[in-house]
């Protein structure tokens, strides 16, 4: 018993000093890009691109969804709003290199409240708020919460309303206390690392994900024990909070477009867009056919031109949408 015991204690502490040691190799190979900004106790991370003489679009602001940073909405929209708006990027607070802060930061509002703050940081009075996926309900609780700082709402194959069933395994036990912890610190890395390429690909499923999607975005920073956990809290504690939350959406009065694929695997698109859509009065629902989980990648053109609308252009969002599914719907041979 006592050599068991002596066994497992030595595992543990070997696991411990891998999942250590993968994490420093983690932040090596992908460095901080951004600057961090204390927002009340705590600092968030976030790359802040003004607007140039030639910007003819109002201010951006972009959140990242479950599992990511801010380099996943940089490498999707920087080039395509380059010199034609501010754009501010963030790591949610407690993902990429933002310090993580108080409890009230592993719930969106609290998430949509540390953004506002930066905002005022950074000089952004009101901005456009585009959300991914997790992301969707943060940027819907910033226009509950912050209705004078939301110029108007974009939010991209969003995660908003109560849905059936539950979250992954290891999103359960990683939000524990204490075992949450020892998963996080020990086996998270190594599973993680061997699932990073099967992950990312399953999240653009059926679309293909980019060549250089992952040494453009990295993904593995959300393996690093500390962010694991708080991602991990971040996504057990949803549920709880849209059923909470998801009865106030027709109190938003924002300019709001949502972008969505009849093919997403990774949030039933049926369930939060569609109830968006009816929740937000004057809400526009673009429903693509063949798409997945990243609308900001797949049709970024389409993502462009609700901004460019959203921003005041006369734009013709459903054409521009129709054309976009055309490239992803294989038509069968004659």
């Amino acid at each position: 018993m006592v050599l068991a015991a002596l066994f497992i204690i030595a595992l543990t502490l070997a696991s411990i000093a891998y999942s250590l040691r993968s994490a420093r190799n983690i932040s090596a190979r992908f460095p901080n890009t951004g600057e961090l900004i204390d927002v009340g106790g705590f600092r968030m991370n976030s790359v802040h691109l003004p607007a140039t003489a030639e910007a003819d679009l109002a201010p951006l602001v972009f959140i990242h969804g479950a599992s990511g940073n801010l380099l996943d909405q940089m490498h999707a929209f920087a080039a395509a709003f380059e010199g034609r708006a501010e754009m501010l990027f963030v790591d949610r607070p407690g993902h990429g290199y933002s310090e993580r802060g108080g409890w009230a930061n592993g719930r969106p509002d609290g998430q949509a409240d540390a953004i506002a703050t930066l905002m005022e940081k950074r000089g952004m009075s009101r901005a456009i708020i585009v959300g991914h996926s997790f992301g969707g309900a943060i940027a819907a609780s910033f226009a509950l919460r912050h209705p004078e700082k939301t110029t108007g709402l974009i939010l991209l194959a969003p995660a908003t309303h109560p849905w059936p069933g539950g979250i992954d395994w290891y999103y359960r036990l990683t939000a524990l206390p204490y075992v949450g912890w020892l998963f996080a610190h020990t086996l998270a890395a190594p599973i993680g690392l061997r699932r990073i390429d099967s992950g990312t690909r399953s999240v653009f499923h059926p679309n293909p994900r980019p060549a250089d999607y992952i040494d453009k975005t990295a993904p593995h920073l959300v393996l690093r024990p500390l962010a694991f956990r708080n991602n991990a809290v971040d996504v057990a504690n949803l549920h709880a909070y849209v059923t909470e939350v998801a009865p106030r959406y027709q109190e938003i009065t924002a300019p709001t477009i949502i972008v969505s694929g009849d093919s997403d695997d990774i949030v039933l698109a049926d369930i939060h867009s569609r109830s968006l859509a009816r929740d937000i009065a004057g809400s526009e629902l673009l429903w693509i056919g063949n798409l997945g989980h990243k609308p900001d990648y797949v049709v970024t053109d389409v993502v462009v031109a609700a901004v460019e609308k959203l921003s005041g252009r006369p734009i013709d969002l459903d054409k521009i949408t129709r054309r976009a599914e055309a490239r992803l719907i294989v038509q069968p041979p004659a």
